[in-house]
């Protein structure tokens, strides 16, 4: 049994760093914590301890009927760990509220806060949101480990040849460079690692997001803020004022937004910002539903980057797998349809399967970025201003020599990095060259 944790200030909470455990064991703890009846703090602490050692992005605190269940996302999947007695629930989340700086009287409408896990000297941020549900209040509780996110442009995880591309648009001294994806796609990892790579002390850089997930050392962060009226367009208007030569606006959300963003792109400053979109191709016709007009977009945009995350297979327990005869002719297609610029002299065709072990629950662990990457050169900024469908677009980049998401995917499968569900999973049914 873990020992007790010592006090902290209100909205800091300590945990334990465990040494690399089975996701059964972490369970096995949390049972066993309240089988014994420990205090409420050194409950919240094991739990705590137990999603940060196990790399959790997030704790899910369900209310029930009777009792409440407690999950962790794993890898972008959710996981059952223990069922928690009503009782014990409720001073779980009266805990959780307090050090968040949530209302304790207040369970009918939904709140959110904030604190810090301290965790070996190292500072985890958490951000607490509370709704009211059927069977009492329910809670999510966001972890922002900077240790946990990769900000060297380097391990995102781009191939070689993309890397090439993003490393020569990013040097490059004005233009916008967006990142498309859903919701938890990585596409703020993306961002942050991209201005990294460009910041340097004799430059400014000024971010505008909602809300601030990491913060970076020599560089300005902002937070929108609507009920003061600072939204992500009024925030990039006083941003421009302030001199700025690298611009960051979390996403591009409205048409004066968009427009803001373009002009300053134009006007001598490096942007970068998001857009949910599926592709890099739909980001264009998204950008023009918005009202933007296509003549700036071109001019305005030099890389649109599309991406997902898939599970990284377990390095200890990975098994290669024999390949189906129509499996490995789809593969040998595929081959022979990539452009050039990838060195296949480093591509061996093999599939794994994800076997599980202890070290890893289910045969992952951590995430690796898929993407894709379209260049907005001289052609296709021709081609966007005559107002052309999303689909013209992607065929356009294919010539062009664009490697798809699902392709990236698959070429990752071939390295080991992770299974052909995984790419199937994240982008959708395979689909082989004919």
């Amino acid at each position: 049994m873990a020992a007790p944790m010592e006090a902290a200030r209100r909205d800091e909470l300590k945990a334990e760093k465990w040494d690399l455990i089975p996701f059964a064991e972490a369970g096995r703890r949390l049972n066993e914590a309240v089988e014994n009846e420990i205090s409420t703090t050194d409950l919240v602490a094991i739990i705590f301890s137990a999603a940060t050692s196990l790399r959790a992005s997030d704790v899910h605190l369900e209310s029930g009927k009777n009792d409440a269940l407690l999950r962790l996302r794993l890898d972008g999947l959710l996981y059952d760990v223990a069922r928690l007695p009503r009782g014990v629930y409720d001073d779980v989340l009266g805990r959780i509220k307090l050090i968040a700086g949530l209302k304790l009287n207040v369970v009918d409408v939904p709140q959110d806060g904030r604190f810090t896990i301290i965790r070996d000297g190292d500072e985890i941020e958490v951000r607490a949101s509370t709704v009211p549900s059927e069977y009492g209040e329910t809670a999510v509780l966001r972890l922002l480990d900077p240790k946990a996110v990769a900000l060297d442009l380097e391990d995102l995880g781009l191939r070689a040849d993309d890397l090439d591309i993003a490393d020569k648009e990013l040097k490059k001294p004005n233009g916008m460079v967006l990142v498309a994806g859903p919701t938890g796609s990585g596409k703020t990892t993306t961002l942050y690692a991209f201005l990294k790579k460009v910041h340097t002390s004799e430059l400014k850089t000024i971010t505008i997001e909602d809300p601030i997930e990491y913060h970076l050392s020599g560089i300005e962060q902002t937070q929108v803020d609507p009920k003061a009226g600072y939204d992500f367009a009024s925030g990039l208007r006083s941003i421009l004022r302030q001199d700025p030569d690298i611009i960051l606006v979390g996403e591009i959300r409205d048409l004066e937004t968009a427009e803001v963003a373009m002009h300053a792109a134009l006007t001598g400053h490096v942007v970068f910002s998001t857009l949910h979109t599926n592709d890099a191709a739909g980001a264009v016709p998204r950008l023009v539903d918005l009202g933007t007009k296509p003549a700036i977009i071109g001019p305005a945009i030099n890389l649109i980057v599309a991406q997902r995350l898939v599970r990284r297979l377990c390095e200890y327990c990975k098994t290669e797998t024999p390949m189906s005869p129509g499996l490995a002719e789809n593969i040998k297609k595929l081959m022979t349809k990539l452009p050039k610029r990838v060195d296949k002299t480093n591509v061996k065709p093999k599939i794994y399967s994800a076997r599980g072990c202890d070290k890893c629950h289910n045969g992952y662990r951590g995430r690796v970025g898929v993407f894709e990457l379209l260049e907005v050169d001289d052609a296709l900024e021709n081609l966007i201003a005559e107002e052309v469908t999303e689909e013209t677009i992607r065929e356009f980049a294919r010539k062009q020599g664009m490697i798809e998401m699902q392709t990236d995917g698959i070429l990752k499968v071939f390295s080991g990095v992770t299974t052909l569900d995984e790419v199937e999973r994240v982008t959708g049914p395979l689909k082989w060259p004919r």
